[in-house]
């Protein structure tokens, strides 16, 4: 029996050792980040904004690739089957732990398929309109949906698996109100449709939507939050406004393939963190409304599967589905 104790601690030593020389030989070459949407919107930003400060921190380029379409699942499928060793990442928003539930069909589990990272920080939605509009008020939006149900369109940047698209759907259900959604591959082109007034309204991540509130091409009529943003002080909740206990809150995280070994993620988890406490990292997110995080790979996973059971649940109660 000694003999065997003594070979399970060589064996144990020898994993620990070997995770070590991994820590230290990682990255040795350039580093992929995949994000499931175009160019221009929230999640773009954020991705390139983290990966622009990890390549200098890593001493490798660590590359951002947009690989948009069908609520991000093309670039999580691709993600989920990539090599586990620390040169696939993926750069996930909030509407992530919805996806399963959305696209019955998937071969991978927002769970099981991935191992968490780093969450980057979080951030409310919020509702505009363009400046052109008629509708001066978020009070006003409702009272013309009611009025013409099913008229009134909407741009969901990503299509069915975002936090803004499932904010309008979980807004849509509480205020009993029919507007019809035209789905884009990103806030991008979703923004882009609405500046030229191709829709009525739009859910979107400040990151994104604020340089056009600040212009004056968008009118802000509501955030999605419990509380107000510190970014736009003056826009209401919409529980202040409509429906009271109302909240949906956007946020941002980077993970790998399932089975990337622990002492890569620990590493990429301790870099990013430090990038994200950085000063000026800090005041960029202020500025885009994004409140950084800090944290260990085991708050972000546990925070993906309290938000899959969550979304779940309520993309189930109301019928939803992107295929």
């Amino acid at each position: 029996m000694t003999r065997w104790i003594r070979l399970a601690a060589l064996a144990a030593a020898a994993a620990l050792a070997f995770g070590a020389a991994q820590a230290q030989s990682y990255p040795n070459k350039p580093i992929n980040m995949a994000v499931g949407f175009a160019p221009g919107g929230s999640g773009d930003i954020l991705a390139r904004l983290v990966s622009t400060k990890l390549a200098t921190a890593l001493g490798q380029p660590v590359v951002v690739e947009n690989r948009p379409g069908a609520g991000a699942t093309i670039a999580t499928s691709y993600v989920a089957s990539a090599p586990a060793d620390g040169y696939t990442l993926l750069f996930v928003t909030s509407g992530f732990p919805g996806s399963t539930a959305l696209y019955p069909k998937l071969k991978y589990d927002t769970v099981k398929s991935f191992a968490p990272v780093a969450k980057v920080g979080a951030s409310p939605v919020v509702v505009v309109v363009p400046a052109a509009s008629p509708s001066q008020n978020f009070g006003e939006v409702l009272a013309a949906a009611r009025k013409a149900p099913g008229k009134l369109n909407y741009a969901a940047g990503g299509g069915g698996a975002t936090t803004t698209s499932l904010a309008a759907e979980f807004l849509k259900s509480e205020a009993k109100v029919d507007m019809l959604m035209i789905p884009y591959k990103g806030s991008g082109p979703a923004l882009t449709a609405l500046l030229a007034g191709e829709v009525d309204l739009g859910f979107d991540i400040p990151s994104s939507a604020l340089p056009h509130i600040q212009s004056g091409k968008l009118r802000a009529l509501a955030v999605t939050t419990a509380r107000r943003s510190a970014v736009l002080p003056n826009v209401p909740t919409v529980a202040e406004l409509a429906l009271p206990g109302f909240e949906v809150t956007g946020w941002f995280g980077v993970l790998a393939p399932a089975g990337t070994p622990a002492s890569v993620v620990e590493r990429l988890n301790r870099e990013i963190n430090a990038v994200l406490a950085q000063p000026d990292v800090k005041e960029r997110l202020a500025s885009l409304g994004v409140e950084p995080a800090q944290g260990s790979p085991a708050d972000f996973g546990a925070l993906i599967a309290s938000e899959t059971r969550r979304y779940g649940d309520a993309i189930r109660r109301l019928g939803l589905t992107a295929e």
